[in-house]
């Protein structure tokens, strides 16, 4: 490894670690659990009717949360994804499972033409890797939107 150093090419290293065992995990059932979550998040909550936000809930095979990730932070009508940011949370945490949430702060939970868009193309980047996108929930502060409830993913 050093002699890789100098010769001026960075190495990368993986390590793996929790201090959560995986009994004490949150398991995920529904789309309801994953609107509770969410609400609970100090920054989600703080910002829900003011910009969207975009998380990433990775899970493992037995749908126990391993972490949350803010993908991205947007103004009052959008937010980005990058989807390569996305699945690189995933594959660092050796998720098997992913649900992706977002908020619109003007209350209306029914996904835009982009949000479908956003939905397929997360779900096509998962499949390549043998991961599975397991929803993608719209919140707002009084009511959220399961594109797997409404058969939509």
């Amino acid at each position: 490894m050093e002699q890789l150093k100098t010769l001026g090419v960075d190495v990368v290293k993986i390590h793996y670690q929790t201090k959560t065992k995986p009994s004490e995990r949150k398991k995920v059932t529904c789309s309801e659990d994953v609107y509770n979550m969410m609400m609970a998040d100090e920054e989600m909550s703080f910002n829900i009717d003011y910009k969207e936000l975009m998380f990433a809930i990775y899970l493992n095979q037995s749908n126990k949360v391993l972490s949350i990730m803010k993908i991205s932070e947007g103004g009052i009508t959008e937010t980005t994804c990058d989807t390569r940011i996305l699945m690189q949370g995933a594959l660092l945490l050796n998720a098997t499972n992913i649900i992706i949430c977002h908020n619109h702060p003007g209350g209306e939970v029914l996904p835009s033409p982009s949000d479908i868009s956003l939905t397929r193309r997360v779900k096509d980047a998962a499949h390549l890797l043998n991961i599975r996108l397991t929803d993608s929930i719209i919140i707002s502060s009084e009511k959220y939107f399961s594109f797997v409830q409404e058969n939509i993913l």
